[in-house]
């Protein structure tokens, strides 16, 4: 895993992805960790969780970026299976950290919405 190839793939999500930007902190980490997992599986050749309406979303849109990232990203092919779940799991802490923790939207943890 190195930093550049999460940097990549954090421009991508930064660029293409408006499921990072829901509207609460809670639902941006819901959507972040069942989107990248339901990736994950896919990147692996693992099958995705598709048990509830929300796995089917998250499929959904794994799918669509997935394919993009294949196309994009040809070097996500050459990757063994622990690389990309560490791939993963850095981009899940990137766009956590900039999508959540240090964002300046005092709406995402507001207490009437």
């Amino acid at each position: 895993m190195t930093p550049e190839k999460i940097d990549q793939l954090f421009d991508y999500v930064q660029e293409r992805c408006l499921w990072q930007f829901f509207s609460r902190a809670w639902d941006r980490e819901e959507n972040i960790d069942g989107i990248l997992k339901a990736a994950a599986a896919l990147l692996t050749g693992q099958p995705p969780a598709l048990e509830t309406p929300m796995d089917r979303l998250f499929y959904a849109d794994a799918k669509v970026m997935v394919s993009d990232l294949r196309e994009r990203f040809p070097w996500i092919e050459d990757s063994g299976a622990a690389q990309i779940r560490d791939l993963l799991h850095g981009l899940k802490d990137k766009l956590t950290d900039f999508t959540i923790t240090r964002s300046l939207n005092h709406e995402l943890n507001h207490t009437l919405y």
